[in-house]
């Protein structure tokens, strides 16, 4: 049964943009490069509600897809090493497991 994974990180006040420069111009273009970014549905940046957010939803066959996919890329040192600078800029971390509903439609 597919899983998916939403992981929700608050951005510091005023850190957003930094973020967005450090995802976009390194981060996700190594997630691409080395496979990870087939397994993302999306970004998003919160536009209203809690603000300062960004959440990210994943895709996986089941858990242990899940399991194998993070200890891949904890693996990966090139991005760990964004990560760390991302984690700098980070209040807190969320993430919720989810199954998709037996209607509806399906990333």
């Amino acid at each position: 049964m597919q899983i998916y994974e939403k992981r929700t990180y608050a951005i510091k006040v005023g850190q957003m943009a930094q973020l967005i420069d450090l995802y976009q111009n390194q981060g996700y273009p190594i997630l691409e490069r080395d496979g990870f970014a087939d397994h993302i549905v999306g970004y998003f940046i919160s536009d209203t509600g809690p603000l300062h957010q960004l959440i990210h939803i994943y895709r996986f066959e089941d858990d242990a897809a899940r399991r194998a996919f993070w200890a891949r890329l904890y693996a990966n040192e090139e991005f760990m090493a964004v990560a760390k600078q991302l984690r700098s800029l980070m209040e807190s971390q969320d993430v919720q497991l989810m199954k998709s509903a037996p209607w509806g439609a399906r990333p």
